[in-house]
């Protein structure tokens, strides 16, 4: 098992409070980021496509629990 298969799992394991939880901080996150980029700050440039394939996963996730909801 890979450290993103066990990521995965535990978003899949959060109920939607907390996946809008870890969205919010995700975008956070992702809003320094490219603050430090355009100032030329940022040395891990790597995380940045890290965050933008998390917040896809979790909006992915949110919207499976919502559809199982229905």
């Amino acid at each position: 098992m890979s450290k993103q298969d066990g990521r995965l799992n535990d978003l899949k394991a959060m109920t939607e409070d907390q996946l809008a939880d870890e969205l919010l901080k995700l975008k956070k996150e992702q809003f320094n980021l490219r603050f430090q980029k355009a100032t030329n700050q940022l040395e891990n440039t790597s995380r940045v496509r890290v965050v933008r394939r998390d917040v896809a996963r979790v909006k992915t996730i949110a919207a499976q629990k919502r559809g199982e909801a229905k």
